[in-house]
Formats: C-alpha cells, sequence, structure tokens
C-alpha cells in the first residue's frame, strides 16, 4: 500500500504541475508518513547522503563550460565546420544537423543544452534553404539525443557515482554508440532527401573546409582534453570538468573575445540555476529510491523477472518497456537515480555488465525524452521553432526508428559498448 500511494502521489503531483523534484520528495514523505514507523528526519539525512559523492561536483563545472561554449558563440563556429564538412551530401543540411550534435556533444554532455544550443541555429538554417518544419525539427529533436551518449556526459557522471563505476570507462564505452545514432541518423537523412527531393546544399570545397576547421579547431579540442586525460590517468572526471570549465573561460574570454561580462554573469546566473536543479533532483530521487527499496521493490520486480525468465532478451524487453513508461513521464537524472540501485543487481544477476547495462539504461531514457506527455526535448524545441507541442512529438516520431536500431545493437552485441573501455583500461 505505502508503494502505491508513493506512484500515485508522486504522478498526481506531476499531472498537476508540480516540478519533478518537488513531486519526489513530497510524494516520498507521504509515504514516510504513512508508514508511520519512520522518523520523518529521514528525508534530510537520504537527500543530503545522495548529494554527498566528490564526482557530482563536476556537474557544476561541466554545466558552466558547456554554457560558455553556448553564449561565447561556439555553437555557430561548429555549425559551420559541420556545414563545410558534409553539407555537399544530398540533403545536406540534414547531414549537418547530425555532425553538429556530435561536435557540439563533446562539450555540452546534455541533450537539453544541445536542442536549446543548436537547435535554433539549425531549424533556422533548414527552414531557410526550404526544408520541411516537420523535417528539420524531428532531426534536430533525434540528434540531440546524441549529447549525453558521446562524452562528456552528466548522466553517465550520475550513473557511474549511484553504480560505483568507472567514469572514465563510462565516457569510452559511450562512443561507439554514439557514433552509431549519428550514422543511423545520416542515413535516415539519406532516405528522407532521396523522398523528398532534397538536393545538395553546397559544393565539397577543401579550403572552406580548412578556413572553418581553423575557426573552431580549439573549440573542438575540447572533448579530447576532456576525455584524454581522463583515460590517460592525468585526471579525474571531477578534475577534468574544472579543466574544461577553465579552457572555455580562456577560449571564450581571451582568444576568441567573446565573452563579455554581462554574458559570463548570465552562465553564471545559468550554472547555479541548472545545478541547483540537478541536485535537487538528486537528492529528491535519492529519497523516493530509499523508500522503494526499503520497501522491497527491489525483491518485486526481482520475483517478477525470476517467474518471466531471466534471459537476457526477456530482462532486455522488461526494462526497456519499463524505462520507455518512465521516460515518458521523469526526467532522465530522476529517472536514473532511482532506478539504477533497483535495476543493476539484477541486471548484473543476469550477467550484464554494469558498464553496458549503463548505456542501455541512458539510451532507452534518450528516447524518453522525444516523447510525449513530458519530454524535455519536445518543449525546448516546441519554444525554438514555434510549433505545438503535439507537432513536435509527430515530427519526430519518424526517427525514433534508427535510434531504437542502435539500442538494440547495443543490447545484443555487448563489445560495442565493451570493446573501447577494454581497450583503454585493459588491466582493471
Amino acid at each position: 500500500m505505502t508503494i502505491l500511494l508513493l506512484f500515485i502521489s508522486l504522478f498526481a503531483l506531476i499531472f498537476i504541475g508540480f516540478p519533478i523534484a518537488i513531486a519526489l520528495i513530497v510524494a516520498s514523505l507521504l509515504a514516510i508518513l504513512y508508514e508511520g514507523s519512520i522518523p520523518s528526519v529521514v528525508v534530510l539525512h537520504q537527500m543530503v547522503g545522495g548529494m554527498d559523492s566528490f564526482p557530482l561536483l563536476s556537474i557544476p563545472f561541466f554545466v558552466m563550460a558547456g554554457a560558455l561554449m553556448n553564449q561565447g558563440g561556439i555553437t555557430h563556429r561548429i555549425f559551420d565546420f559541420a556545414q563545410a564538412l558534409v553539407g555537399w551530401l544530398r540533403g545536406g543540411l540534414g547531414h549537418v544537423n547530425v555532425g553538429a550534435s556530435v561536435l557540439f556533444s563533446g562539450m555540452s554532455g546534455a541533450a537539453v543544452a544541445d536542442a536549446g544550443g543548436l537547435g535554433a541555429i539549425e531549424i533556422n538554417a533548414m527552414k531557410a534553404r526550404g526544408y520541411d518544419t516537420d523535417f528539420a525539427v524531428g532531426l534536430t529533436a533525434a540528434s540531440s539525443t546524441i549529447g549525453p551518449i558521446i562524452p562528456p556526459s552528466l548522466p553517465m557522471i550520475i550513473y557511474g557515482v549511484l553504480a560505483s563505476e568507472s567514469i572514465g570507462k563510462l565516457f569510452a564505452a559511450g562512443l561507439v554508440p554514439g557514433l552509431l545514432m549519428a550514422l543511423a541518423l545520416s542515413l535516415m537523412v539519406a532516405f528522407v532527401a532521396y523522398k523528398r527531393g532534397y538536393q545538395k546544399d553546397a559544393g565539397f570545397a577543401f579550403s572552406t573546409i580548412l578556413s572553418t576547421f581553423k575557426r573552431a579547431g580549439l573549440s573542438l579540442m575540447t572533448p579530447f582534453i576532456i576525455v584524454g586525460g581522463i583515460v590517460s590517468g592525468f585526471f579525474t572526471s571531477t578534475e577534468a570538468a574544472v579543466v574544461a570549465c577553465v579552457y572555455a573561460i580562456i577560449l571564450t574570454g581571451f582568444v576568441y573575445k567573446t565573452l563579455t561580462l554581462k554574458r559570463l554573469l548570465r552562465v553564471s546566473s545559468e550554472t547555479v540555476e541548472t545545478t541547483s536543479m540537478i541536485m535537487l533532483i538528486i537528492g529528491g530521487a535519492a529519497i523516493f529510491s530509499w523508500v522503494l527499496t526499503s520497501q522491497g521493490i527491489d525483491a518485486v520486480v526481482a520475483d517478477f523477472l525470476a517467474q518471466t525468465g531471466t534471459s537476457k532478451v526477456t530482462l532486455y524487453l522488461c526494462i526497456t518497456l519499463l524505462l520507455f513508461i518512465v521516460g515518458c513521464f521523469m526526467e532522465t537524472i530522476a529517472a536514473i537515480t532511482i532506478l539504477t540501485p533497483i535495476l543493476l543487481p539484477i541486471a548484473i544477476a543476469a550477467g550484464i555488465e554494469p558498464i553496458q547495462f549503463g548505456i542501455i539504461m541512458l539510451l532507452n531514457l534518450m528516447i524518453g525524452l522525444l516523447t510525449p506527455p513530458l519530454g524535455m526535448v519536445l518543449f525546448v524545441l516546441a519554444r525554438v521553432s514555434g510549433l505545438t507541442v503535439e507537432k513536435t512529438a509527430k515530427a519526430t516520431m519518424p526517427f525514433l526508428l534508427p535510434l531504437i536500431i542502435v539500442l538494440v545493437l547495443t543490447m545484443m552485441v555487448p563489445e560495442i559498448t565493451l570493446w573501447l573501455p577494454n581497450l583503454l583500461y585493459p588491466n582493471t
């Protein structure tokens, strides 16, 4: 009954418009009060415990680095380079859309940041060249989900903390699936371009590639500095976030000279706001997860899976269905914080590597960002494009197919996620 009250109150609060963090805290407190035997002070202890982790210190620095890159005009440089690189293909700006998201993912680490930062540039450029609005919006939504898969990634950091796994390994594990997502979306672009008669947007010119690379080259070094430093052991993931932030300040403030004091204050304000929101969600989800585990929900889920069969295929189907439903209603970070302690032991018992499971969980939740009623990317792009959320969701539906294909491949072929971590970390 306590679990039932927990979920009913959570979804009721979300439905009437409560922020997800507040809904998690209030629902957990109601369940604790109903239970009667648990002191309400547990709420504070669990919140503090959920947020008390050294690797989580990297979140504000990665958020600030991405915001600095965005406010400092880096997105335009990346878009111009991607256009020179692949704009000569048929349906060129569609490929540019995907390529720019891959490049920007090494800086932002968040799908919403990608959609908000590059989204307006990509959609406006595609509409100006005669592309249909539904194609531009749907592709932009789908390509933005590459951001948290290719390192650095804020959700990966949170999963790594909860699962006690190497964040460096998780970053390495996400690279190949992220590139596969880009390839699958590019093939979809080629297909749609052929069906709708989209043409090339530019001719191939090596000189243009070279000139745009010179403008964007220092920006593109960011992911290499972050991932290279972590993999080489030169600094930890938390220290890498600080390095990324300092590099972004040097780049935008002293090299490109686009970072004014006003912009710096705006970025600082955005960082505080975003970090506060993320940490409050983590704290609220920690309480919610604790209530679930204290009521034995993990045993209930394990028993259910034991009755339906514990094969990997069955487990993948059950987990995918669960994450899809959760992703439709819940923010990614909250979902990871709540579900990782419950699902990870079950996945390990079924023989799934924790690193692979983390990427599978993240891919599932990225698809959830594109599905109504609460897909965050849909709301961001609806605002950017001027479409309603319903039309934005409809435009995104065809682009779910390539993402689902990559998800299935990642489930069925463990080497897609494990090959690079095993290569880079052979003795761990």
